[in-house]
């Protein structure tokens, strides 16, 4: 079945990937430094196109993607190893959810599970509930977990499960080109549309982590003023919390997967439990336990309202709603897909197809919930009790922490947080560093360490260059350009889906199973 060697622990870098990818970075730096209004505004005029021309396209995606993930799981395909007959898997189960949870949304988590939920209450999606009512409460539950729970696992799981299909079963190289050599052929996968395809998903993941960087650079700096560490947060302030976390993040991905990343995710994992449960008992009990199957209830019942939620009936509200949620959520998903995808494939070796599914769809989304309906639940709580007005705090990165300064021990948890926030993207950058390695180096599972230092430093810098030009523009240009990637990437992931069905087809186990029960096709084999 093995199609080609996966080749050597240390591959030589592709040249052409590497330096296109590295001279696109830097012109965009460039132009951010130099003209950040221009790019601010291409970035958003080009967003706008993608929300009001093709976000039917992407609430189309997302959905499908939920559908053929389950689907596969389901099937006879979901007994097929992500690895060889046999072969038992590289790392324990609670490393492996530690793992891909918080490579997969962790900083998130921390970002939008006050201001989400929140912020539907105050205002619910257009053409739905009234603002501030019980309604309200139950549709906030609902949006947010449409958001986060099965459609971006579901998109990440698309990619995992190719490169991981390939990588592990077929031999291939651990590449999102290399998952199409079923439609294109060996030979044509690596030609110049290959190049295309993995300069795309490379340049995605770096302005994907340095977007992220910037986020928790803001929460970071929003807690030290909540503590009470410093008075005003200025561009200095910025760039050393930057740098700071540009050093960790590398130094954890040098170190490797086994050591690093393993080792700080399970330490996150049992920190961000800790503060879970004292919101929990801290915080309105039993308002949160009761939210919990209300939410899971509503998000069943609406699912469908909710995925065929489009600007069809040409409300200028409902579009803009859209923009800034739904479909903006979607194409962030994808545009993160290949790093977090890939990162996915490398640590479930072993698994099987059904497994993985089941794995990447129903823990973190399981556990999303159970976060959104503490934090959520006791913002909620405390805005509509008159307590505090968490909503009018300031922006969404300082609400956290007007929420844990209305319990007890806020200079505890203030810390905490802030632990956390760091934890999480130091997490998930270095394994975007990692991946960023892989890609530049035609899918070695050991890039070199320079390699590695290089998109590290990169991604810092990407984040800490738009601050220092002084223009929130820039960095907004960033991440809306990081969404245009997605674009592209969002037909890429459907031919994904497509090439993987071909393959399995094709898988030996298959064919045996085709062959004891008697129906027509080829003997078992090797292919």
């Amino acid at each position: 079945m093995a199609e080609q060697p996966a080749g050597p622990a240390r591959a030589s870098t592709d040249r052409v990937i590497f330096g296109t990818t590295a001279l696109l970075v830097l012109f965009f730096l460039g132009w951010g430094i130099a003209s950040p209004t221009t790019l601010g505004a291409f970035a958003e005029a080009g967003l706008r196109w993608a929300v009001d021309d093709i976000g039917w396209g992407f609430s189309l995606a997302a959905t499908g993607f939920v559908v053929f993930v389950g689907w596969l799981a389901l099937s006879r395909y979901g007994t097929i190893p992500l690895g060889g007959d046999g072969e038992r898997p590289e790392f324990r189960t609670p490393s492996w959810i530690a793992m891909m949870f918080i490579a997969g949304m962790g900083i998130g988590l921390m970002f939008f599970g006050v201001a989400e939920p929140l912020a539907h209450y105050v205002q619910p999606p257009p053409e739905t509930v009234a603002p501030l009512s019980p309604a309200a409460v139950r549709t906030s539950f609902a949006t947010t977990l449409f958001h986060w729970t099965l459609h971006p696992w579901a998109i990440y799981a698309v990619v995992g499960l190719t490169i991981a299909y390939g990588a592990f079963r077929r031999g291939r190289r651990q590449l999102i080109s290399s998952a199409f050599a079923p439609l294109l052929g060996r030979r044509r996968a690596v030609k110049p549309l290959g190049k295309v395809i993995d300069v795309l998903a490379l340049f995605a993941t770096l302005f994907g982590s340095a977007a992220s960087l910037g986020i928790g650079t803001l929460q970071i700096s929003s807690g030290m003023r909540s503590a009470g560490w410093i008075d005003a947060v200025g561009t200095p302030v910025l760039v050393l919390i930057i740098a700071v976390l540009t050093v960790c993040f590398v130094a954890s991905a040098v170190s490797g997967v086994a050591r690093g990343i393993q080792w700080l995710s399970g330490i996150n994992v049992v920190l961000a439990a800790v503060l879970a449960v004292f919101v929990l008992i801290t915080g309105p009990t039993v308002f949160i336990l009761s939210l919990l199957p209300t939410s899971v209830g509503n998000y069943v019942s609406d699912f469908a309202e909710m995925a065929a939620r489009t600007g069809a009936t040409g409300s200028e509200a409902l579009d803009e709603w859209l923009s800034h949620w739904t479909i903006f959520y979607w194409a962030w998903w994808i545009s993160w897909a290949p790093f977090v995808g890939t990162f996915l494939a490398r640590i479930s070796r072993g698994r099987s197809i059904r497994q993985f599914v089941g794995g990447v769809l129903l823990v973190p989304g399981a556990v999303s919930t159970v976060w959104f309906a503490i934090f959520g639940g006791t913002a909620i709580d405390l805005q509509r009790g008159g307590a505090v007005d968490v909503a009018g705090s300031g922006g969404e990165e300082v609400q956290i922490f007007t929420v844990v300064r209305a319990l007890p021990i806020p200079a505890v948890t203030t810390v905490l947080i802030i632990a956390l926030v760091a934890i999480f993207f130091i997490t998930g950058a270095d394994s975007a560093s990692l991946v960023m390695g892989k890609f530049s180096q035609r899918g070695t599972i050991s890039p070199r360490k320079w390699v590695i230092v290089f998109w590290g430093v990169a991604t810092g810098s990407v984040a800490a260059i738009m601050l220092i030009s002084g223009e929130d523009h820039a960095l907004e240009g960033i991440q809306n350009l990081t969404f245009l990637a997605s674009v592209p990437f969002a037909l890429v992931m459907v031919l994904m889906c497509a090439s993987l069905v071909k393959d399995l087809r094709s898988d030996d186990q298959v064919l045996v199973d085709e062959h004891d029960e008697g129906e027509p096709g080829p003997p078992p084999g090797r292919t």
